[in-house]
């Protein structure tokens, strides 16, 4: 990329991406590119050719679970098959739901539809209790909507009403492909009872407060929320015994639960039941369903097509077995080398916010004692784990079954997994993303931050591009992550993952003054057409600034340290180019603030960066010194 080094003063963003952003096209099939999105795209190019070659020998099978993974990759390449049955698949699953006559036959079938992984009017999970992490506990949630936040059912809400005219139109032409009487009828009963679970939900922006979603309720309260479902018998029945207490994340919704599910609405909550499934099945069928089924998605992102077929069978075994071909990747295309350097900057950057604790002017002696406590005992997981978990040695396709069959057998599999952890010990070595996925992650539950080998690549990592380089990319990536130890969210839990108050009361006061100046400072920044969310936002901001500071500093500790080469690097990072719809669709529920703002408003808050540029008063790039926020 040629750099405008004279624009850096207006744009740092645009001054290193612009000749990028003019030049590049975004491929039809795709929201965005650039980034973590082409990174993605070029892993995933890389895995495609390689899985090929399995399929024609060149490349040998050595382990049981990578030969499931290509038979399953046939199946789903099998588009002779998948035309032949339409969709006939799904047809015991759409006679399930036409069966149901009261709410009476609805104890039953939630069992099995919870199995099947399919929507209920309520989910339930098992996972860390967040205030004893050595267990798992039962948590009972909110269902997923239709709509990608609640805020789009707000009167007046003109992308909201435009999305759901083609969902409905979507979902009349499906339930008409299936055969299905009354489409119009059924789809406009979905819709009803999805507006009314939505009245009672908490926003993306309530979500991302995540300690408030702890709500423990004992057997008895939880029965109370419904006089029509017997929660009781239904959590003894999908996960072998009756709970002592739940975790309700939404109590809000539940206390509204018997007005929304009983007698009266069941026709509603039917409808909405097979609407679901008819839309989440219709990728995994035909190709007419499939198309069909597309439309409100490419409504969401502004692709102008949808993914090849065989891009698609790609993309859909990678998911069920990615922890499979996440290790087979790590191990082949990640070195030694490469892993243990970066294991030494995630040392090193540790010891560098240490360095910034000790010396920090806000804090009082004992918070910051803790602080180093919570610092030290962060588990580093780097580039792949030694093995995946046991459950993908179950996964063994039936020849017999089709695509569409051989999913819901595994899904079967993997849900009667997870639900059956509860009351078990927590396996903190599980790894919560593929070693190919481009992205890094801090898991406050565990007090573990993980960086898969995907991500450790140009521009974020190369053993050939300078420190200095790589303290703006990978470097500030892994600060940002253990500045999550610290955010709003991470900042309630301690070293062990616990969620408890381990600051003293006056600190956390400044903590919180601070994290609201964050929020000011990104709160109705426009942004395609519309506004960043500063408190949506706000953990990923905190954990940004944090990150991009203690990153500097351990730059700054190298002896041929290059800021400026620093500095143009994190802007690299953040490449990206994205349709409009995809961009306003982020706005509206991605906890991130979008990429150019990323880049361009951190580094104001950064002296450093003022100094290297000769940013100076009148600049666009200037931020005056009372104004910079600096929280760790």
């Amino acid at each position: 990329m040629t750099i405008d080094y004279d624009s850096i003063k207006d744009d740092l963003y645009l001054a290193v991406n612009g000749d990028w952003l003019a030049q590049t096209e975004i491929p039809a099939d795709k929201a965005a590119t650039g980034g973590f999105t082409s990174l993605r795209d070029q892993m995933e190019d890389l895995l495609l050719e390689e899985t090929q070659a399995m399929r024609q020998g060149e490349i040998g099978l050595d382990q049981p679970e990578i030969q499931e993974f290509v038979a399953y990759y046939n199946k789903a390449l099998d588009f002779e098959e998948r035309e032949a049955q339409g969709s006939q698949p799904l047809q015991d699953e759409m006679t399930q739901v036409a069966h149901l006559e009261d709410i009476a036959d609805f104890q039953a079938f939630a069992k099995d539809w919870t199995f099947k992984n399919n929507d209920l009017p309520f989910a339930i999970s098992v996972e860390a209790d967040m205030k004893d992490t050595d267990h798992y506990i039962l948590y009972l949630d909110a269902p997923s909507l239709i709509l990608p936040d609640t805020t789009y059912y707000e009167e007046g809400h003109e992308a909201g009403q435009v999305l759901l005219a083609i969902f409905a139109k979507q979902s009349k032409e499906l339930l008409a492909y299936c055969g299905i009487d009354q489409a119009d009828q059924l789809t406009a009963d979905a819709l009803a009872f999805d507006r009314s679970l939505a009245r009672y939900m908490k926003s993306n922006e309530e979500l991302a407060d995540y300690p408030k979603l702890y709500n423990p309720r004992s057997l008895d309260q939880v029965q109370a929320y419904s006089s029509h479902f017997d929660f009781t018998a239904y959590f003894e029945a999908v996960i072998g015994q009756v709970p002592d207490q739940v975790i309700v994340t939404q109590p809000a919704f539940f206390d509204h639960f018997d007005e929304l599910v009983n007698a009266s609405t069941f026709d509603q909550v039917k409808a909405w039941l097979l609407v679901k499934v008819v839309n989440s099945a219709s990728n995994c069928l035909s190709e007419e369903m499939r198309q069909l089924g597309s439309q409100y998605s490419l409504a969401l992102s502004g692709n102008p097509e949808t993914l090849s077929q065989e891009k698609q069978a790609f993309y859909a075994a990678t998911a069920m077995f990615d922890q499979v071909i996440g290790l087979y990747y790590g191990k082949k295309h990640f070195g030694p080398q490469a892993r243990e350097d970066v294991r030494q900057m995630v040392v090193e950057m540790i010891e560098v916010y240490k360095q910034r604790l000790e010396a920090n002017d806000w804090l009082s002696p004992e918070t910051i004692a803790k602080a180093i406590v919570k610092l030290d005992a962060i588990d580093i997981l780097v580039g792949y784990p030694d093995t995946y978990p046991d459950i993908y040695r179950q996964l063994k396709v039936d020849p017999e079954l089709s695509f569409y069959g051989n999913l819901q057998a595994f899904s079967q599999i993997k849900v009667a997994n997870r639900l059956g952890r509860y009351g078990q010990v927590v396996d903190r070595t599980e790894w919560g993303m593929s070693p190919a996925t481009v992205n890094a992650y801090y898991n406050p539950s565990f007090n573990h931050i993980c960086f898969p080998a995907a991500i450790l690549q140009a521009p974020f990592y190369a053993i050939d591009q300078s420190r200095s380089q790589n303290y703006g990319g990978i470097g500030a990536v892994i600060a940002h992550e253990i500045s999550h130890a610290f955010d709003n969210n991470g900042a309630q839990f301690d070293e062990k993952g616990n969620m408890t108050n381990w600051w003293q009361e006056a600190d956390y006061e400044v903590f919180n003054a601070k994290a609201e100046d964050m929020v000011d400072q990104f709160d109705g920044l426009p942004f395609a057409g519309g506004q960043v969310n500063g408190r949506l936002t706000v953990s990923e901001n905190i954990a940004d600034a944090g990150g991009l500071q203690a990153a500097l500093e351990a730059c700054q500790h190298e002896e041929d340290y290059d800021l400026q080469a620093f500095f143009i690097n994190w802007a690299r990072i953040w490449c990206q180019k994205a349709r409009d719809q995809y961009k306003q669709l982020l706005l509206s529920m991605d906890v991130h603030a979008p990429s150019p703002l990323r880049a361009n408003v951190q580094v104001k808050n950064i002296d450093a960066f003022h100094a290297c540029f000769d940013v100076q008063e009148g600049d666009p790039m200037y931020l005056a010194k009372e104004n910079r926020v600096v929280i760790w």
